[in-house]
């Protein structure tokens, strides 16, 4: 591997680190069952993006592109959320789920 790839390779895994973050930052809610539950489900695609990198089964791109879909699922929570003081309707949150599971097919199938 020659330096020109290696600093590529660092910028991608900076670059999908930077669009993880704010998903990484997901906590539980008290009383906020159905944010909660679209934020565990962020945080366990996560991982499971994670241990595909470590195990080499997904490839940086293929782990960047699910990062950007997730992020997008938080960006929308977030814009949803801010329209009902914190919570979201069963609508949303059924939406938000629909996008998860599309994205989790596409980790699975990456990684098997």
């Amino acid at each position: 591997m020659n330096a020109k790839s290696k600093f590529g390779l660092i910028g991608l895994v900076i670059g999908a680190a930077m669009i993880a973050s704010p998903v990484m930052a997901q906590t539980d809610v008290p009383g906020h069952p159905r944010v909660n539950e679209v934020n565990n489900r962020l945080d366990n695609q996560q991982n499971r993006i994670n241990n595909g990198l470590k195990n080499g089964t997904m490839t940086q791109g293929q782990a960047a592109r699910d990062e950007k879909h997730d992020s997008n699922i938080a960006r929308r929570e977030s814009v949803d959320e801010a329209k009902h003081d914190g919570h979201l309707t069963k609508q949303e949150q059924k939406n938000l789920n629909h996008s998860e599971n599309h994205n989790s097919r596409n980790i699975y199938r990456q990684k098997h």
